[in-house]
């Protein structure tokens, strides 16, 4: 159509270039400064890519994030049949998840971003605030269930293990860890949000709630700080017979970067993208750019430092 048209008309350089453009009816295809794209991330990440979505959107003005919050792995499926462009995830991608890209000739990227850390609250009522991982282990296995088995608790009642969802990154790499199968004896409550646990934990000192820490380690965000009120962060030890408090480490950036806190995990950025888009703009931006300054304000360990050059003249 486009070739008769050409033979019959002289077509102006502007036209040309849309219809270069537009080929196939498809629009110009996203680049880094410039585009349209849906991130997909598990809801513990809310406060970490809400920051860096808007920071990049705050430099490049003609971009647009449309972010989806979903458990990790609807997350994660929201990518591989192309309805996220990338995903915010705490896992690389299975043999069986990587053959749906693999099958579609898309090789995709993997990018590590930041160690963060599942924090685990208790209500400020309760005492009891360090706790080991062979004690956590007794919990999960229902071998202890009561806060009065534990030593420095204050509490009678039964322990009620909190997730923000049962699909969870949180809940998911807590069993992973803890090497969970059998759930049936287990009291476990689920809510639908980070912030729902924060607040079933601060209404029940029989509460024993996990989150992504990135909720309550931002001392520059209000909410952060009104989110992490009236809430004791435990800390945790891998050593079965601790000997003082130094042996025991909370979810925050030095415990993490130095790999001390036992219940740590990466964060990844999975994509498909095929073309260097906005999606690769905002990667770089995280990984080799100023983004990691956002990923240390939120008290999480970036896999790259940004390093900061200062001149002094005379």
């Amino acid at each position: 159509m486009i070739r008769d048209i050409i033979g019959k008309f002289v077509i102006p350089a502007a036209m040309l270039v849309s219809l270069m453009g537009c080929g196939n009816g498809k629009s110009d295809l996203d680049n880094p400064s410039r585009g349209t794209i849906t991130v997909a991330a598990d809801e513990s990440f809310l406060p970490l890519v809400t920051q860096l979505t808007q920071a990049y959107s705050g430099i490049y003005p003609n971009t647009r994030f449309n972010v989806v919050f979903k458990p990790e792995q609807q997350a994660i499926n929201m990518m591989l049949h192309d309805s996220a462009r990338i995903v915010f995830t705490t896992r690389k991608l299975t043999k069986n998840e990587r053959l749906v890209l693999d099958n579609l000739k898309i090789k995709g990227a993997t990018e590590k971003i930041a160690t963060d850390g599942v924090a685990l609250i208790v209500n400020r009522a309760n005492t009891d605030s360090l706790i080991t991982m062979n004690e956590l282990r007794n919990i999960f296995s229902g071998r202890t269930k009561q806060w009065s088995q534990l030593k420095g608790s204050n509490q009678q009642s039964p322990i009620t293990l909190v997730f923000d969802n049962n699909n969870s990154s949180n809940l998911d790499f807590i069993l992973d860890t803890l090497k969970v199968t059998d759930l049936k004896n287990l009291r476990i409550f689920t809510t639908k949000s980070n912030r729902e646990v924060i607040e079933f934990v601060r209404k029940n000192p029989s509460a024993l709630g996990f989150i992504g820490v990135n909720w309550i380690s931002d001392s520059d965000e209000p909410l952060s700080v009104e989110l992490a009120s009236d809430l004791r962060v435990m800390g945790v030890s891998n050593k079965e017979n601790p000997t003082g408090r130094a042996d025991y480490f909370q979810p925050f950036q030095e415990d993490l970067g130095m790999q001390r806190y036992p219940l740590r995990r990466p964060v990844y950025i999975l994509s498909r993208e095929s073309h260097p888009g906005l999606g690769g703009g905002l990667i770089n931006y995280i990984a080799r750019d100023a983004g990691s300054l956002i990923v240390r304000k939120l008290g999480l360990w970036p896999a790259v430092q940004y390093n900061r050059e200062v001149n002094i003249t005379k």
